[in-house]
């Protein structure tokens, strides 16, 4: 069943904001997709008819089975194009969200596959995110939070929560990029800011705010 970009787009935040488990409020997703509340159930309606998701206007939104897959399907195709922009194009980490949100609405059904055989099937995108399967399943991934990470505790960058421009461009005057070590020499009690080294460099000051944004596997 062809879908509209728009649908795509809703299919993907929902999964996002619910992580295919969770019911998702009309106002999250307005919210996620900068839009009106009202055409927002419009769209949740047609979702529903088309038995994408289930909606309760008392509850919000769940993807159904076949809109899970769908917008893993679309997941997979964002990420293997920011693959394909980082390491074939040679744009930077931060300037290929937007160009990917326009690539992955291609419907093709072979171009998925022959472009993740072309990048050599890569697990991660190049903000550490785990790329879906052809089959929908996802790769094991870096899930806790540098902030979480005690002091004197070794680790390595995994994956950022934060993809905008501004962040990634912040982490990258840093020289903060994935597979970086860090180890956290201080943490502050009173605004969680930690005093942390990046490949055994300099000591540098960081904020809680910038630390919840990092996910990283511990050493």
């Amino acid at each position: 069943m062809k879908k509209t970009y728009s649908e795509e787009n809703y299919l993907k935040a929902i999964y996002h904001l619910g992580k295919a488990k969770h019911k998702v409020s009309p106002k999250a997703i307005a919210d996620a997709l900068e839009n009106n509340p009202a055409s927002v159930i419009d769209m949740l309606k047609k979702l529903q008819e088309k038995e994408l998701i289930t909606y309760d206007k008392t509850k919000g939104a769940f993807l159904s089975h076949t809109g899970e897959i769908a917008a893993l399907d679309i997941i997979r195709k964002h990420r293997l194009w920011e693959v394909f922009l980082v390491d074939k194009l040679n744009y930077g980490w931060d300037e290929v969200h937007d160009i990917a949100e326009q690539l992955e609405h291609i419907h093709d059904d072979q171009l998925a596959k022959k472009l993740d055989d072309f990048l050599g099937n890569p697990a991660f995108d190049p903000h550490g995110d785990p790329i879906p399967g052809s089959n929908g399943k996802m790769p094991v991934y870096a899930n806790i939070l540098l902030s979480d990470i005690a002091v004197n505790q070794v680790c390595k960058v995994g994956s950022v929560r934060d993809t905008s421009p501004a962040f990634l461009k912040y982490l990258k005057q840093l020289d903060l990029g994935l597979g970086a070590k860090i180890k956290v020499l201080e943490k502050q009690e009173f605004d969680n800011s930690m005093v942390i080294t990046i490949n055994g460099g300099q000591q540098k000051t960081v904020s809680n705010k910038m630390t919840d944004h990092i996910l990283v596997i511990q050493e």
